[in-house]
């Protein structure tokens, strides 16, 4: 018996969101074989993912996760947070012409903005051989890490932002294969 999934040839894939199967399921529960979802997925450029800063899948929320009580931070911090975040770039950054935020850094930026311990580099350099990342890859996680560490209120990059941003870049990883 074959397994055909009505989805597989049909969705476009011209989307900003995007999921691991071509039904929009979980692999686990998708009606696509894993040959069908492979395929999907393989439709996704490596250059096209090395300049998607954040990847991040957002499972189905279950009924009483969206009736409990809310114990997160709220929006009105979150958004000071952002504020605060923004304004530090802006200080970090002026002076400069082309760069306003994080993610306009060039190299050279990346460099002086950027700089890691010997642990922390350490770490980065495991994530790029373990996960085969590029070079861009590998900027952009800098410039994600300096987000996470301006909205955490620090001045430096440390293991925890680096490894926050590397969690980010869930379509690099392969998880589905």
């Amino acid at each position: 018996m074959v397994n055909i999934c009505p989805l597989a040839r049909s969705q476009p894939f011209h989307k900003k969101a995007t999921s691991r199967t071509p039904d929009g399921k979980m692999p686990g529960e998708s009606c696509c074989s894993p040959r069908e979802i492979q395929n999907y997925l393989n439709r996704i450029s490596g250059p096209l993912l090395d300049r998607i800063d954040i990847h991040v899948e957002v499972p189905a929320v279950k009924f009483r996760e969206i009736t409990a009580e809310r114990t997160g931070e709220t929006s009105a911090k979150i958004r000071e947070r952002v504020v605060t975040a923004r304004r530090r770039q802006q200080e970090r950054f002026a002076g400069k012409r082309n760069v306003t935020c994080n993610a306009r850094m060039g190299t050279r930026d990346l460099k002086a903005f950027c700089a890691l311990d010997e642990a922390t580099l350490e770490l980065l350099k495991m994530a790029m051989t373990e996960l085969k990342l590029s070079a861009r890859a590998y900027d952009r996680i800098l410039k994600v890490a300096r987000t996470i560490a301006d909205l955490a209120g620090s001045d430096r990059l440390t293991s925890e932002h680096i490894s926050e941003a590397i969690q980010y870049r869930s379509l690099d990883r392969q998880l589905w294969a």
